[in-house]
């Protein structure tokens, strides 16, 4: 089934185009937007062959605001056994407007609703504060704790720079009833 657009209050959540990759590298340039993603900041040639690639693939979602103003991503990959991993990285200077939780809300929906899942992961770096308050408020549980499981990148004697990360996680039937105090709020 093709992916259609969809709308939120304020956001269009849509397929990412070949012609995003200037918006792309305009915050996947930032340090400080990836400084805890597992690549280090785009170069506008890396930027471009980013774009293209997200255009062709289904897991990457471009978050746009209504005049289609670039300003974040986010990822929905399928696992095993009916899960799906979520994702999100927002330019910063769009950050604290409640983009990030109102694109997310309508990816659950959507993860839940259409695609079926029963249910949808996170995960981030513990010192990732902002990520991690999100999955709280997106009603996801902290599951995991997890010390030194991962690295990216490597230190100036070639050793690995190990990160702890927490692991957050909703079931659809958690989700619904998540949904349904807020509509009765």
């Amino acid at each position: 089934m093709a992916f259609q657009p969809m709308e939120t209050d304020r956001l269009v959540i849509r397929r990412f185009r070949p012609d995003d990759h200037w918006a792309l590298y305009a915050y996947l340039s930032k340090d400080s937007v990836v400084r805890y993603e597992p690549y280090e900041a785009y170069t506008v040639e890396q930027a471009r062959r980013e774009a293209e690639f997200r255009a062709r693939s289904e897991d990457f979602f471009a978050v746009t605001l209504k005049d289609d103003t670039l300003i974040g991503n986010l990822y929905l990959g399928r696992r095993e056994f009916g899960s799906w991993e979520l994702g999100f990285v927002f330019d910063d200077c769009w950050q604290h407007c409640g983009y990030a939780t109102e694109a997310s809300c309508a990816m659950l929906d959507y993860a839940f609703g259409t695609l079926g899942a029963h249910r949808v992961i996170a995960s981030c770096d513990v010192r990732n504060t902002r990520s991690w308050k999100l999955m709280e408020r997106l009603g996801m549980r902290r599951e995991g704790a997890f010390r030194q499981n991962i690295w990216f990148r490597k230190n100036a004697s070639g050793q690995p720079v190990w990160q702890d990360t927490l692991q957050y996680a909703i079931l659809q039937s958690e989700w619904e009833i998540k949904k349904e105090g807020e509509t009765m709020a």
